[in-house]
């Protein structure tokens, strides 16, 4: 049983590449793997499936995943991401930016565009919570109201494991930015994973999606929240331009970003696993 993705691959050879990261602890398995971006076999067989033109760097092989023995999952990748961003071009950005979008791909990948795809959300907004696995309906997420336990995190503890992935990027035909990234530590008692979509469209919008699944390990509990954050992007330059900071380079850093941009939405859901 998969939950908000379908776990595609979208497997490319690359001689001489490490294999994947893994970390065992505690009943848990974590992997992490990074290889290049995707060549344009591949590229084409993604565009296809998916039914939009992917982004110009797209790391298809690349995941995260944090498995248990009980055979329970969930794991984080950019095909699964890319399929939850809107297709019926309802959401897209309808700004004229769209059309350099969209003959930037056409020299790129020397295909019209219009013939392969359907009009979508060009900024590639995805609301992806990770693809979850399950050998039983009992270990499904479930609405909550308990947050994640933030001052727990804020000890002092051992990194036992610590990792970046880059899942997929663009430019935005070079007027900003829209980003898909995982990061994950493993304490020796819990693990905090961070899946964040930035998006910033020069003079338009600045967006973040953050997605973080917290997993106390002897209480075998998961919780995973979704925060939708987003401000205009005039109403954020000028916040920054109080400041003698440089401007451009924190409309660049969502770290910075994201105590400034209001929560649109907040979704909270826990599993017990083994229950």
């Amino acid at each position: 049983m998969a939950v908000n993705g379908s776990a595609a691959s979208f497997d490319s050879q690359f001689p001489g590449a490490a294999p994947p990261r893994t970390f065992n602890h505690k009943g848990w398995r974590i992997k992490t793997q990074k290889l290049p971006i995707l060549k344009a076999e591949p590229i084409e067989a993604m565009t296809d499936k998916l039914g939009i033109a992917v982004p110009e760097m797209i790391f298809g092989d690349n995941y995260v995943s944090l498995e248990h023995e009980s055979g329970w999952s969930i794991q984080f990748n950019a095909f699964d991401a890319l399929d939850r961003v809107d297709k019926t071009g309802e959401k897209r950005l309808k700004v004229a930016y769209s059309k350099e979008w969209h003959r930037t791909r056409e020299d790129n990948y020397d295909i019209d565009i219009k013939e392969v795809v359907k009009p979508f959300d060009w900024s590639y907004t995805t609301d992806y919570r990770g693809t979850v696995t399950s050998q039983s309906a009992s270990a499904s997420f479930a609405n909550s109201e308990t947050p994640i336990p933030t001052e727990l995190l804020k000890r002092p503890d051992p990194i036992l494991f610590f990792d970046e992935v880059m899942l997929y990027e663009d430019e935005l035909a070079d007027n900003g930015i829209a980003m898909l990234s995982c990061k994950i530590r493993v304490m020796p008692a819990r693990l905090l994973l961070l899946c964040r979509f930035f998006m910033r469209l020069d003079n338009v919008v600045v967006r973040l999606r953050d997605t973080r699944v917290y997993i106390d390990f002897d209480a075998a509990t998961v919780i995973r929240e979704h925060l939708e954050r987003e401000e205009d992007y005039e109403v954020v330059r000028q916040t920054f331009a109080s400041s003698r900071d440089d401007v451009s380079a924190k409309l660049r850093d969502p770290n910075q970003l994201a105590d400034l941009l209001p929560i649109k939405q907040q979704i909270l859901d826990h599993v017990k696993i083994g229950d």
